[in-house]
């Protein structure tokens, strides 16, 4: 060699968009392609930024592999630098053009450290590498990140690195990944819905809160919820006669089912009628004031749960409630997705009158900003605060066990930040 590097700077066009946006796939790829070049690997660190891209890095005794992805271009950028000549670059190039399917290629090398442009230093280091080489044992350790972002603002999660479960299914696509600091997690497009480690802030608030106020609710309709969070919440109450759960995606109860079995406990009791339908159908198509009670357990406004956000929806719902009856939504968060958190909670004041549409929150760490919101909705029903049974309350978070809900948060969580009420008009 006449260089101490080799420097391969590579564009990939053509690929496939739904392996350069499989942070997994591409951090497999990458470490066999660093393997089967002869390199020793260090480490190795990737990023999944959503809803598209992936960038990461291999780190190897010899030096790096490097990408990011365009999914949406169909298009990779890689850096492969090796130093020494006991590596061959152009066999990463191979493997990952092969492994992206990548339908055109191109590379250029450069030569690093020309050898005959440098000066040696005097002091010999020959001796000390050989001696730090036998003492070094290279131990690969794996750093692979799940990104939730919007254009400017995002949360990062790290992962095991392989993904547990992923299924395109005909509406979107479902992934379930095993995380150090929340179990569990499982995402939607590369949005987080929920993981075991926080999921009880989400599913306690969403149906403890209106099944305290209301003692007398038996017929319940859960629209999404495929993890079966909700209903194994709502199942607890034992008045209730009957709960029916309208999951438009048969893959995310797949897939709560075999990963997430302490959400999806209840999706096989017998007092739940599980229906893969699109819920917004099925409410349009239900009877009038045939619920005592429905949650809309959705994810955010994009896809298939974008219509869940509609006037027409919730004009459905409202028919569908018995008189006294509640609805309660999640409704996004202020920071996060404020356009969507301010339109729904004008459209619910619209169909259910302003009097009777309350804002609500809980803090769940996994979920943009924090902060999330619910919006509590009666039909000429009782007040969430003010009609409160305090000894009701606290005896169902004793005897559930509850571990987000309780008697203080529930009335804390109505008492809005001032930016929160200026902001709903309020």
């Amino acid at each position: 060699m006449k260089s101490l590097g080799r420097h391969i700077l590579v564009e990939f066009h053509g690929c496939s968009s739904e392996i350069l946006n499989d942070v997994p796939c591409i951090e497999s790829s990458m470490v066999n392609a660093a393997k089967e070049s002869g390199a020793t690997i260090i480490s190795s660190v990737f990023h999944h930024f959503s809803p598209f891209g992936v960038s990461g890095v291999v780190v190897i005794q010899e030096s790096h592999l490097a990408i990011h992805t365009w999914p949406e271009y169909r298009y990779a950028a890689v850096d492969l630098f090796t130093c020494g000549d006991s590596v061959n670059p152009w066999t990463s190039y191979k493997l990952l053009k092969k492994a992206f399917q990548a339908e055109h290629g191109s590379a250029v090398e450069i030569n690093r450290g020309q050898l005959d442009l440098l000066e040696k230093a005097s002091i010999e280091l020959g001796e000390l590498r050989a001696d730090a080489t036998q003492q070094l044992v290279p131990r690969y350790s794996r750093s692979v990140w799940f990104t939730d972002r919007n254009e400017n603002m995002a949360l990062s999660i790290r992962h095991k690195g392989d993904c547990l479960f992923r299924e395109k299914s005909p509406y979107q696509t479902v992934e379930v990944f095993d995380t150090f600091e929340y179990g569990k997690l499982l995402a939607v497009d590369k949005m987080v819905m929920c993981s075991e480690k926080d999921e009880k802030a989400y599913h306690e608030m969403i149906v403890h809160v209106p099944m305290v106020v209301e003692p007398d609710i038996k017929n319940v309709l859960v629209i999404g919820g495929g993890d079966g969070g909700s209903v194994r919440e709502i199942l607890r109450h034992e008045q209730v006669e009957s709960v029916t759960m309208v999951e438009i995606d048969e893959a995310v109860v797949r897939a709560s089912k075999e990963f997430l079995p302490s959400l999806s406990s209840a999706l096989e009791h017998p007092k739940l009628k599980l229906v893969i339908d699109d819920g917004i159908e099925y409410v349009k198509q239900s009877p009038e004031s045939c619920f005592d009670m429905i949650v809309v357990d959705s994810s955010d406004p994009v896809g298939p749960a974008e219509g869940l956000f509609s006037k027409e929806f919730y004009q459905d719902v409202y028919r569908c409630l018995r008189p006294g009856g509640v609805m309660t939504a999640q409704s996004e968060s202020p920071h996060f997705n404020q356009k969507a958190f301010i339109e729904l909670n004008s459209c619910l004041k619209e169909i259910f009158d302003r009097d009777s549409v309350f804002c609500y929150l809980a803090f769940i760490p996994t979920y943009p900003t924090g902060m999330w919101s619910f919006t509590y909705c009666t039909k000429d029903g009782k007040h969430p605060v003010a009609d409160l049974d305090l000894a009701r309350s606290r005896q169902i978070s004793q005897n559930f066990n509850l571990q987000y809900y309780n008697t203080q948060i529930h009335g804390a969580a109505f008492c809005l930040p001032t930016f929160i009420g200026t902001m709903l008009g309020e």
